[in-house]
């Protein structure tokens, strides 16, 4: 089987990586060939060197999508995205990234297969951010994508051409609407949702964090072990029981920013507590405001998708998979 994941220096793509390499099986087959792209090399783990190909491409620019689709990967994982933030203050370079080169992708597997059959399995990773305000209590797989962000709108767009490329024949596609991933390791990035993060991160490790909105922000989070399930998942689950509805809401944890606070006490005390800063920032509070916040995931549930059920549990992943079991502070 023929791998490529676009994507794949970033925090998911990493992720995903580690547990194919820990878990041979877990896309559905041995794998011949991995090709690895980001917009920096990225780096195979040492257990995938062997077949891995690591490449520094830009999917946005003319013919790296042909480029890739020519060595006629068997399934293809779309990661690569300008994060919600960056999408919102940059709105030339959010539409090149996200729209354009998601349509180059979809072209260059289409007119590959123009020349002899090719159909690959393609996993798109998307976003609750699709969906936009007034909301329900809880959000059911009917309700319409109605985005209130260019990140948003970018992701659905996306989205209906996956959807009718699928339908067309051209591939076999699945689109996976992610969550807010909590708690993520490493560095802040330009996530509008970062902060969801960083209050829990930071104080972990003994650092001071801002918050820039108000406790009673609820929103709808699952952490990076999960995400990762998302993906595998996908590679090998029956396609006809998704049908053509075939973007899906994941399944994850409702939690107000006072209940991720608390459940922060309970594990790491209140002196990790002390170390959130409040500082508002209208500009984020705006953009989360528009965001979903509870869901009910039934046709993934359905489906094998599992999630956390509360935010201790996604703390504790955390510290085990990213501290070595060690709290800072």
């Amino acid at each position: 089987m023929k791998v490529l994941v676009i994507g794949a220096a970033g925090m998911v793509g990493r992720k995903l990586l580690e547990q194919v390499a820990a878990s041979p099986d877990v896309l559905g087959g041995d794998i011949d060939a991995l090709t690895l792209v980001d917009v920096i090399e990225p780096t195979a783990p040492e257990a995938l060197a062997s077949v891995a190909s690591c490449k520094a491409i830009d999917l946005s620019t003319d013919g790296a999508a042909a480029s890739l689709i020519a060595g006629r990967p068997d399934l293809i994982f779309h990661l690569a995205a300008v994060v919600s933030g960056e999408a919102e203050a940059d709105f030339e370079k959010g539409y090149r990234v996200n729209l354009d080169g998601g349509r180059a992708l979809l072209e260059a597997i289409r007119q590959e297969g123009q020349s002899a059959p090719y159909r690959p399995r393609l996993v798109f990773a998307s976003s609750v951010a699709v969906l936009g305000a007034p909301f329900p209590e809880k959000i059911g797989d009917e309700f319409f994508a109605t985005p209130l962000t260019s990140y948003g709108t970018q992701k659905a767009i996306m989205e209906l051409l996956l959807a009718d490329y699928a339908r067309r024949g051209f591939l076999d596609g699945i689109g996976i609407r992610l969550p807010t991933i909590c708690v993520r390791p490493g560095k802040p990035n330009a996530a509008a949702s970062g902060f969801f993060s960083n209050i829990i991160r930071e104080p972990l490790s003994g650092k001071e964090a801002v918050l820039p909105v108000d406790d009673s922000v609820r929103h709808w989070f699952v952490s990076p072990r999960s995400a990762v399930g998302f993906f595998t998942h996908a590679a090998t689950l029956d396609l006809s029981k998704v049908g053509p509805r075939c973007n899906l809401i994941m399944p994850g944890l409702s939690a107000t920013v006072a209940e991720q606070i608390a459940a922060l006490e309970t594990v790491a005390g209140s002196k990790a507590v002390s170390l959130i800063r409040r500082e508002p920032d209208p500009v984020i509070e705006g953009i989360v405001g528009s965001w979903a916040r509870d869901f009910d995931p039934k046709r993934a549930l359905e489906l094998g998708f599992t999630a956390e059920d509360d935010f201790e549990e996604i703390i504790r992943i955390h510290i085990d998979d990213e501290l070595d079991g060690k709290i800072g502070a």
